[in-house]
């Protein structure tokens, strides 16, 4: 059973959103198409930079909780987070937003956008020789710049406050993946490329590279939906 823990993990991070999908009060199942094409491109540079990683040992995967296939050096199950992860994000993006007011945090996105365009600025300079930080604090920058500068999202601030909330499965999730509760972890991390900040055993660096994939993919979802991103009103 051991070798079912990676797959057994995006089973139960993404079931329940899936079936919750078709109720009749929500409905996102009418928008799988616009999630499957956000969720197509916003991977592209995260499974390249992993692919990257794996090869350069910056993190490698024990074998002993996959199934065995891989391909470009990666597990299948790693392929299946990328798909996994940004549904149930989304799911819960699109609920919060749907049920409940949340417009009110946008009033903070410019100051969350240069915080974290400063924050990231600043690490990237000093860390530039530890590569995930480095490498996860330039993608972000990269990104924040984006969304504020050309994109001309104003969600920022409600995606920002959503994703506050989905540190809730965020710990759980990479925390088995870490070695939380196991005796090794799924994920490994080599420590000379990581700040070594963790929040029980999960690399700080983590926690930014899931908000520069959420914010990445909530784009992209925006886009073929038809701005369900930015106008939640429209939500049906």
């Amino acid at each position: 059973m051991t070798s079912y823990t990676y797959l057994l993990v995006n089973f139960l991070t993404v079931i329940v959103c899936f079936v919750c999908s078709f109720d009749r009060r929500i409905r996102f199942d009418r928008l799988f198409p616009a999630f499957i094409k956000a969720v197509s491109i916003g991977a592209v540079p995260f499974i390249a930079w992993d692919a990257w990683f794996t090869a350069k040992g910056i993190w490698w995967f024990n074998t002993n909780y996959t199934l065995g296939p891989e391909l470009a050096g990666m597990p299948f199950e790693e392929w299946l987070f990328f798909i996994c992860i940004p549904f149930s994000c989304i799911f819960t993006w699109y609920c919060l937003n749907k049920f409940f007011d949340l417009t009110w945090a946008d009033r903070y996105s410019a100051a969350i956008s240069w915080l974290t365009i400063i924050v990231c600025t600043g690490i990237a300079v000093v860390y530039f020789d530890r590569i995930y930080t480095s490498v996860t604090t330039v993608f972000t920058l990269f990104v924040m710049l984006f969304l504020t500068f050309i994109a001309r999202a104003r969600w920022i601030g409600r995606a920002s406050l959503v994703y506050l909330i989905l540190m809730l499965g965020f710990f759980p999730v990479n925390g088995v993946l870490t070695g939380t509760g196991l005796a090794a972890p799924v994920v490994n991390y080599n420590t000379a490329h990581i700040l070594n900040i963790r929040m029980l055993t999960i690399p700080v660096e983590d926690a930014v590279y899931g908000y520069a994939q959420f914010v990445l993919n909530l784009y992209l979802f925006d886009r073929f939906s038809s701005g369900t991103v930015s106008s939640p009103h429209r939500m049906t």
